[in-house]
């Protein structure tokens, strides 16, 4: 007889019932993800280790707000957008570091592609550090985590369309951030 694995939802609800230990297996599934949310946020690996940990804590502290028939993964992705922005007050700076998310090809480039491919990692890199704290989220959940436009409403705390809008107006300011960084270095 075969044993399938308990969902998100499951184990959280169990969680939020009193049995603790089953954050555990939570975090095991999820703990690489918000490390690189955070990391892609603040490009600082050990604050970001720190504020996992934060997350997976204030799970544990507000288990019982935990509604099983919401999305558990927007529901966490709350918790981390809460932790990130309590942190930011401490006046940290906000930089990103895209270039662990960017799924390059797998064959090895040549010398001459491998240097176009690190100046244009480099130029979305700086691109992604001019736009502010708001834009670089929302597309840091939609295309460096992957996260549903629904589940990114639920983290914000706004309407779909609102995301919607929210995701073209970042992807068109860090467009043209880009190619005015481009156009700088040309000249």
């Amino acid at each position: 007889m075969r044993v399938l694995a308990a969902t998100d939802n499951n184990l959280m609800e169990q969680v939020s019932q009193g049995q603790v230990a089953q954050l555990a297996v939570l975090f095991e599934r999820h703990h690489r993800a918000l490390f690189r949310y955070f990391v892609s946020m603040r490009r600082d690996p050990e604050l970001a280790q720190d504020l996992v940990q934060e997350v997976f804590f204030r799970m544990l502290r507000f288990r019982t707000t935990y509604d099983p028939a919401g999305s558990f993964t927007a529901w966490m992705y709350r918790i981390a957008h809460n932790a990130g922005l309590d942190d930011a007050r401490k006046q940290r700076p906000d930089v990103v570091d895209i270039e662990r998310f960017l799924n390059l090809a797998s064959i090895t480039p040549g010398p001459e592609e491998h240097a176009v491919r690190g100046q244009d990692l480099e130029l979305l890199r700086r691109a992604l550090d001019q736009l502010p704290a708001d834009k670089r989220e929302i597309l840091v959940l939609s295309r460096f985590q992957g996260m549903k436009y629904e589940d990114i409403a639920a983290v914000l705390g706004c309407e779909l369309g609102t995301v919607k809008v929210r995701v073209y107006r970042a992807i068109r300011a860090l467009e043209q951030i880009y190619f005015t960084i481009e156009k700088e270095k040309v000249s």
